[in-house]
């Protein structure tokens, strides 16, 4: 049996330095994938696009991290090859950086029959020319795919047509955003004519669907969340590992890849990670299973109105409002902001206009199932807010990022608390998705 064969490009990841965290610079692009299958211990090859310069550290790093061959496919000039991660924390856009992106261009080296022989491929489609890859294959060949920023239409996999296995894609891929934002149904006819057998959708903090194209079934499998390390480069894992054990079936190795994906985020130490893969491959996936976590479909996240409690005035300088209304949006959810709906109040207006806005923020209150508070400045117009939800029995999220309300009623009367928006997130998608499967 031959081993999975990676292609894809390798970059170097450049994580800019944080209070109390510094920065780092490792390898990346296909790199994080190769780690996890390195941890999962499946026999996998590479088959690289990058800078000339990357290409013999890449061969060292990844023969010590298992790899079985390296064949440089491609060569990227005029751009690094440097990708600049502002903060890999972030939920929102996570502030990734090409650099020199505009300038990139890749030549296709003549690799000869040197991939011939393989027969089960992962295909991370970038900048390069796909309909050139398909030409270095035989004809049994079996491909994966994982779809992310650089791939604009499903109709660049028409050359691999019949010998798909598995196409993947995230919620955060702009081909998702423009095909299947509004209805993943209207990507499962695509996909299915393509001849996948499986189409997995990474829905992010909301876990992810496997839909098998042959079967028609559909299985959910939950995210496990904790406080994220490290982002980048997590789905990638997911991806790898469910392939390089898609011999054992689908659903099975999408639950292992699900779990060595969750490990991948809670560290950037590839020993650390192995380690803790070790310990999940203890478990059968019965007991992964019985693990439980999160599920909140991508399109099910709208149908669950999140208030916005906080001072959203034009005057305030509010930069930790904005980020988690960014972050909010990323997700899917539908924020209603009442200053936005019911207008922002200039000082000094009149008692009347005061109460009849009063009223009408209630309204908007009374139609959200959850609020999600940031009382900056300690806020009384917030603070009134968050105690009149909780009369109300409805779930609050408070994000406290000066940590000025570490208060009883405040922490004591909320779903989650904490100056970290991470976590704000994830209680608000346990809150979220408790709701969700007692109206399914």
């Amino acid at each position: 049996m031959t081993p999975l064969l990676l292609v894809g490009e390798i970059i170097v990841d450049f994580t800019t330095a944080r209070p109390g965290i510094e920065c780092k610079l490792r390898l990346g692009g296909i790199v994080h994938a190769a780690r996890g299958l390195w941890a999962n211990s499946i026999d996998y090859a590479v088959a690289a696009v990058c800078p000339r310069y990357v290409v013999d550290q890449a061969k060292r790093y990844l023969s010590a991290h298992g790899c079985l061959e390296f064949v440089w496919l491609g060569e990227i000039t005029g751009s690094p090859g440097v990708m600049v991660i502002a903060d890999p924390t972030e939920v929102a856009d996570q502030g990734y950086e090409d650099l020199l992106r505009g300038e990139k261009e890749i030549t296709m080296l003549d690799v000869g029959n040197s991939l011939a022989a393989y027969l089960d491929v992962l295909i991370f489609p970038g900048s390069f020319d796909l309909t050139q890859v398909r030409c270095a294959f035989s004809d049994r060949t079996r491909f994966s795919f994982d779809i992310a920023y650089d791939t604009a239409n499903l109709s660049v996999l028409k050359p691999f047509s019949g010998s798909i296995k598995a196409i993947v894609i995230s919620t955060s891929s702009p081909l998702f955003m423009r095909v299947g934002s509004e209805n993943v149904d209207t990507m499962l006819p695509l996909i299915a004519d393509l001849g996948s057998e499986v189409f997995l959708l990474k829905e992010n903090r909301g876990g992810s669907r496997l839909f098998n194209l042959s079967s028609g079934s559909v299985e959910a499998i939950p995210a496990q969340l904790a406080i994220t390390v490290n982002s980048v480069g997590v789905g990638d894992v997911y991806t790898a590992v469910m392939v390089g054990l898609s011999g054992a079936g689908w659903e099975d190795a999408a639950w292992r890849g699900a779990s060595a994906a969750t490990a991948y985020s809670q560290t950037t130490y590839p020993d650390d990670f192995k380690r803790n893969v070790e310990r999940s491959l203890r478990l059968s996936v019965d007991e992964l299973r019985d693990l439980g976590g999160t599920i909140l479909p991508w399109h099910a996240r709208p149908l669950f109105p999140i208030y916005l409690a906080a001072p959203d005035f034009s005057y305030t300088d509010k930069p930790e409002v904005d980020r988690a209304i960014d972050a909010l949006k990323y997700h899917n959810f539908n924020v209603r902001r009442p200053i936005e709906e019911n207008g922002e109040l200039p000082l000094g207006s009149p008692d009347t206009v005061l109460r009849q806005t009063f009223a009408k923020d209630l309204g908007i209150l009374g139609e959200c199932e959850v609020v999600f508070a940031v009382p900056l400045n300690r806020d009384p117009g917030t603070l009134v807010e968050i105690g009149y939800a909780m009369a109300r029995q409805q779930p609050v999220i408070t994000f406290d990022p000066r940590r000025e309300n570490n208060n009883t009623m405040v922490v004591g009367g909320s779903a989650r608390y904490s100056d970290n928006l991470d976590q704000c997130l994830n209680g608000l998608f346990d809150t979220v998705s408790k709701l969700w499967m007692a109206k399914s």
